[in-house]
């Protein structure tokens, strides 16, 4: 089974969709990763899904990704004596250490390191910004704060601290134990939520080991700022425009996403884009023109990858958002417009051997009006790097690790097939004509190109360039 499409489609797992009947549906609709939000997912039920995506990856002959997204700290206010307050703009509020429960002029904040890192000028925004409040004097128990906005403020709803550096990581105790689920579970990336530095990425690197990869979701003003460091110390990015939309005006965000996934790109890490794509699918069938527009804009852009949250978590249309995601990105595609603007943002090589051959290859298939461009890769890294080229052929990736193959489901335009590796140069050929005639990517009397590192089966060695002909029923001839 093969996709009509470049960009690739993750598609979250909830009530909506957590049987293996409706998980086949989703992945033959064109989910190619799954997400499994740990925010409302125990390990039994991790497990659970993670065994039900296997079992569809088995039935359907094709790797499929499991993204699991860690909660990272949530921050949020006590309780109220009569569960909520109204909030008058003007008015003087103040969030304290005291447990007691709260009124119109106070209530708990639970979290000292908040406390003693707010500064007077700062803002704390309370129920996804709803509530605005800003610091007039603060010391380690207390902060007064100024209504900006008002309205109802109820028992432990969110705050956000867009101007406040918290001291402490992103790894909360339950992301620690849910990590370790994952893992164990056998998940190929692994999400990590409200990073503020590089710095928060090193616990998860040490943890994880290689196991999976490390995905850093941007969604906190610190985050923007240190954006460079913080890509290059991760394996991919999200463009987490919720919370990102919160802590930061909106209408810097559609500028942000564009700026993030171009970085990316530079730098051949995978980039999703995020969050209320398809929001009305939710409770409609269709989407509105506007969600068509921006699902296009993505595509447009050469993110990796686009996503469905609740849509297809906890949507009435799981599937038909799926679906409808599939038809926007496919006709994108075919727009006359699309391939000018992915080549106009098309980086230069970094000096390395495997991204000259990357770049070296995606020219001469273009050039030659080749049938496809073939990877062998073991680290998945060959793979990244021909991603990052986007050229106008397929991409097929052959892989005798599994695990990389699922790894790379998340990367544009890559078709990934496991296979054993190459014994020898001829083998090599002959490999690369059949699997692309089996794929229905090449027919006979095409060419393909290949890559692939000598000696066979080491990673990071990529160094060879070869065009071959398919034969018959897939022969390869050089």
């Amino acid at each position: 089974m093969k996709r009509n499409r470049r960009v690739k489609i993750l598609a979250t797992l909830g009530p909506s969709s957590s049987d293996p009947a409706i998980i086949e549906k989703l992945h033959r609709a064109g989910a190619d990763v799954f997400r499994i939000n740990m925010s409302h997912t125990d390990h039994a039920r991790l497990n659970a899904l993670v065994e039900m995506i296997r079992g569809v990856e088995e039935k359907v002959g094709r790797p499929i990704g499991i993204l699991a997204d860690l909660q990272g700290p949530k921050l949020r206010v006590g309780t109220f004596a009569e569960d909520s307050a109204m909030l008058e703009n003007g008015a003087t509020f103040t969030l304290d250490s005291d447990t007691a429960a709260g009124d119109v002029t106070r209530v708990h904040l639970p979290h000292r390191e908040i406390l003693e890192a707010l500064e007077p000028g700062h803002r704390l925004l309370v129920d996804d910004g709803k509530i605005r409040l800003r610091v007039t004097s603060c010391d380690k128990t207390h902060a007064v704060t100024v209504v900006e906005v008002g309205g109802k403020i109820s028992n432990r709803k969110g705050v956000s601290v867009p101007d406040t550096e918290i001291p402490v990581g992103a790894l909360t105790d339950k992301d620690r134990k849910d990590l370790d689920a994952a893992l164990a579970a056998g998940a190929d990336w692994i999400a990590l939520s409200f990073i503020q530095r590089a710095d928060d990425l090193a616990e998860v690197r040490k943890v994880t080991r290689g196991k999976a990869g490390i995905m850093a979701k941007i969604e906190k003003p610190q985050a923007i700022e240190r954006l460079p460091e913080i890509i290059d110390l991760s394996d991919a990015l999200m463009v987490a425009r919720g919370d990102l939309g919160v802590e930061m005006p909106l209408e810097q965000v559609p500028g942000l996403q564009k700026q993030i996934v171009r970085a990316c790109r530079r730098a051949g890490k995978p980039v999703v884009v995020a969050t209320q794509m398809l929001e009305s699918m939710i409770t409609s069938p269709v989407p509105t023109r506007a969600e068509v527009s921006d699902v296009a804009t993505a595509v447009f852009e050469g993110a990796d990858a686009v996503m469905l949250s609740a849509e297809s978590a906890a949507g009435k249309f799981p599937v038909e958002a799926v679906e409808t995601m599939d038809r926007i990105a496919c006709q994108v595609e075919q727009d006359p417009t699309y391939r000018g603007i992915i080549q106009a943002q098309r980086p230069e090589p970094e000096p390395t051997g495997s991204d000259a051959i990357a770049a070296a290859a995606r020219q001469i298939a273009e050039t030659l009006n080749l049938a496809a461009v073939v990877c062998y890769t073991t680290s998945g890294t060959t793979g990244f790097r021909a991603a990052r080229e986007r050229p106008a052929v397929p991409i097929i990736v052959i892989s005798p690790v599994l695990s990389t193959a699922r790894r790379l489901a998340i990367a544009w335009g890559l078709h990934c097939v496991v296979s054993d590796d190459a014994r020898d140069e001829s083998d090599m050929v002959n490999r690369a004509c059949q699997i692309s005639y089996q794929e229905e990517l090449a027919k006979p009397g095409q060419r393909i190109i290949t890559t692939a590192g000598v000696p066979f089966g080491t990673p990071g060695s990529t160094n060879m360039l070869r065009i071959a002909f398919v034969g018959s029923e897939g022969r390869g001839g050089i």
